[in-house]
């Protein structure tokens, strides 16, 4: 078989990336006199996008940024009050926002990094806020319950006064860096940020804000992919990307922001020059800490994974839309963003592949590109998923084991089916991918030819898979989680109503 790394080209330099980072951010630091709130924007771990449209990208930079600045950084976790009582979900992940921030907590304190408190932001008594609260106060945590800012977003008179910002208490902190960071959008992150510094003026301490945010690229070109991609991963949150016209204004050059920091900037701007006494920041793109673009080593790379990952995008809105999940607007906006920039499915050779042998064998079908370019199918038949038989087929050839199938046996897979039909009564009787790989490790303990094709897991991570019909939420997150991009067509795989 061929070197099964010779697709595997980066774009981005980690090493760089993270030099470049920690100086902008120190120097930041040290402009406002040792004493820095850092608004964190995106995801703290696993920033599966930027890994996708960047390749080589590591999707844990953040944490190690972190960890290079420990000595110096605490970090404030805020949550919305409105998502502890919507239970609101990470979708990724299937996490309630309350129950996240709990295990980035405690990722983040097993990697000796410090989470100094946690602040429940827009709290008017209710429950479940409260009562996650309790909950972390029982526990010994430092918990602090900010309201509804008095006279946002215009007057500023009250916002910054003791009857605005003034009535949140205030957040003790010890190190130069807070890093302020929250499990999704709209947690109050801006507004926590503020609230600190109007207390710390009030004490004299002269601290700063910034924000650190991956995407968009405030110096690469508006209509550039990687700036595009952005747009098609927060179409939901209609965010558009547009020139900084304060930046282009204050110094004649173009940098791009996207509409709603630049819509808030100019309330946000006479709150900073309230507190502080004079303007710190000529435009949103000047408050932002983001070197992401001098450490892209190979841009026709970047532009090409961005490009792919507005398609898969778009098939993700496509099946989300068929699920009812978006609107109708939400997956026109994503076709639009294929439109722009072009696109066609060709440019992911999976999509015609699992179509072409879905017709011709009339079942469903997945299709997987190997690391070497090479493309295999599994079908839904028998006894196994499309997805179980797909990956099964691709370690297989992987291991160099063509089209042995005695790296599980049916002693084995039997009794799964069995369980599955006569104990849970399911009415699924075929094998996911969860337990293909279940009864391969089992295999493994015995026999050489499945264990040899297990440890060949970790060349799926980065491999393009697409479904000829709407994969079910545990085979999908699988997948994922093995590192391959999927996607599907939006077509469900028969009429049941309930996924089992």
């Amino acid at each position: 078989m061929k070197n099964k790394n010779n697709n595997n080209k980066i774009c981005f330099d980690n090493e760089l990336y993270l030099k470049l980072q920690s100086e902008n951010i120190n120097k930041r630091i040290k402009k406002f006199n040792n004493k820095l709130y850092l608004e964190f924007g995106g995801k703290i771990f696993d920033d599966l996008h930027a890994a996708r449209v960047l390749p080589g990208f590591d999707p844990n930079i953040k944490i190690k940024l972190l960890q290079k600045m420990k000595k110096q950084t605490e970090i404030i976790f805020c949550i919305s009050s409105n998502d502890i009582e919507k239970n609101k979900i990470r979708a990724d992940l299937g996490l309630n926002y309350a129950d996240e921030v709990l295990r980035l907590v405690d990722n983040l304190r097993e990697l000796d990094l410090t989470v100094s408190s946690f602040v429940i932001t827009l709290y008017k008594g209710q429950p479940s806020a409260t009562k996650f609260a309790n909950k972390l106060e029982q526990r010994g945590e430092k918990v602090y319950l900010h309201r509804y800012t008095k006279g946002y977003p215009n007057d500023v008179e009250t916002i910054v006064s003791d009857e605005g910002y003034g009535a949140n208490p205030y957040i003790e902190t010890t190190k130069p860096l807070v890093v302020v960071t929250a499990p999704g959008p709209s947690s109050g992150k801006l507004a926590t940020c503020l609230s600190q510094l109007y207390h710390e003026y009030k004490r004299g301490v002269k601290a700063g804000y910034a924000k650190f945010e991956t995407f968009p690229v405030w110096n690469l070109p508006l209509k550039h992919p990687v700036n595009i991609a952005y747009e098609a991963a927060t179409a939901d949150l209609n965010d558009v990307n547009q020139i900084d016209p304060f930046h282009f204004n204050a110094y004649g050059k173009l940098a791009i922001n996207y509409n709603r920091d630049i819509a808030v900037f100019p309330v946000l701007q006479n709150i900073l020059h309230k507190i502080m006494g004079k303007d710190m920041y000529k435009s949103p793109t000047d408050m932002g800490v983001n070197m992401i673009a001098e450490a892209i080593i190979d841009d026709k790379l970047a532009q090409l994974s961005a490009k792919k990952e507005i398609l898969r995008r778009y098939y993700r809105a496509e099946c989300d839309y068929k699920k009812g999940q978006i609107t109708f607007d939400n997956l026109e906006r994503n076709k639009s963003l294929v439109s722009e920039v072009k696109v066609t499915d060709d440019i992911l050779k999976v999509i015609n592949v699992s179509r072409e042998v879905a017709k011709a064998s009339n079942f469903p079908t997945v299709a997987l590109e190997l690391p070497n370019g090479e493309i295999v199918t599994g079908k839904s038949k028998k006894i196994i998923t499309a997805s179980g038989a797909v990956v099964l087929n691709a370690l297989r050839t992987l291991a160099n084991l063509g089209d042995d199938f005695d790296v599980i046996t049916d002693d084995i897979l039997m009794p799964i089916v069995e369980y599955r039909t006569k104990i849970l009564k399911s009415h699924c009787t075929l094998l996911t991918v969860d337990d293909i790989l279940v009864a391969l490790s089992i295999c493994s303990a015995r026999n050489e030819k499945a264990k040899k094709t297990i440890n060949e897991l970790i060349h799926l991570q980065g491999c393009e898979a697409h479904s000829t019909y709407i994969l079910p939420s545990n085979e999908e997150q699988t997948l994922k989680k093995l590192g391959i991009n999927v996607t599907s067509d939006p077509v469900y795989l028969n009429t049941n109503l309930f996924e089992e």
